[in-house]
Parts: C-alpha cells; sequence; structure tokens
C-alpha cells in the first residue's frame, strides 16, 4: 500500500495541449509495470483541449458544470454531471467547457507498451466547437 499525501500542485494545462483557462490535478499516475492515470481537469467556461488521441483510448467522467466533446468528424455532444465519454484507441477527439459554464472532469488513460498516454494534435477551431447542438 502507497498513500499519496495532497502535496502535487495544481497545475495549468499548457497552451500547446488546450484553449482557454485549464487546471489539473494528478489523481493516480502508478510507478511501472502499470500504465493508468487519472487526473481532475478543470475547463473554465470556453475552455477546451486541442485535438488529441490515446493509443489505448481515454475515459472522462463528468464530475461537475457542462461541458462538450467531439470526435473527429461526428457533431459536438453535450455531456453532463455522472455522464461517461469513452473514446477509442487512436480516435481523433477533444473535450472542454460549454461557452457559459465551467466544467470539471475525471480523465483516465493508460499507456501503450512505451507508456505513450496521449498524442497532441491541433488546436479545436472557434468553428468546429461553436458546431454547437440546437438543444444544449
Amino acid at each position: 500500500m502507497q498513500i499519496t499525501r495532497s502535496s502535487i500542485a495544481t497545475v495549468q494545462g499548457p497552451p500547446d495541449r488546450f484553449t482557454g483557462d485549464v487546471w489539473i490535478d494528478a489523481v493516480a499516475a502508478a510507478p511501472p509495470p502499470s500504465r493508468v492515470t487519472a487526473s481532475l481537469v478543470h475547463f473554465m467556461p470556453g475552455a477546451r483541449t486541442h485535438w488529441h488521441r490515446h493509443p489505448l483510448g481515454q475515459t472522462v467522467w463528468v464530475t461537475e458544470g457542462v461541458g462538450l466533446c467531439g470526435r473527429r468528424g461526428g457533431p459536438v455532444e453535450v455531456i453532463r454531471p455522472g455522464d461517461r465519454v469513452l473514446f477509442e484507441a487512436g480516435e481523433e477527439h477533444w473535450h472542454g467547457a460549454a461557452p457559459d459554464r465551467l466544467m470539471s472532469h475525471l480523465a483516465i488513460n493508460e499507456g501503450d507498451d512505451d507508456h505513450d498516454l496521449v498524442r497532441w494534435l491541433a488546436p479545436v477551431t472557434d468553428a468546429e466547437y461553436a458546431a454547437l447542438p440546437p438543444d444544449r
């Protein structure tokens, strides 16, 4: 058993991976041979990830607020507390807060054999982000 006291500082999401104001709290980062990580990610209104993909997929579980997510070629979807979103292995996607609401989610990832977790891509454009469903 290992207990990690709350000594890891909240870090700001870097601008080469996020648009807007994003804050990240590490939840789980077990040493090898474990390959699972989890982070609690806080998105201020309008903030979002860049396009990205995970070699073994990603699950996000919304804890508060209202968010948006999308996958390459698909519609923008609204996500709310309690919703779980599975992005499949290699699926290009993004996620973040709605324009007028904050959103927090738990992001769970598993690294591949090389412990790679994510491949970051281009920013989500304002037009891609603004393609909201009419009934949000």
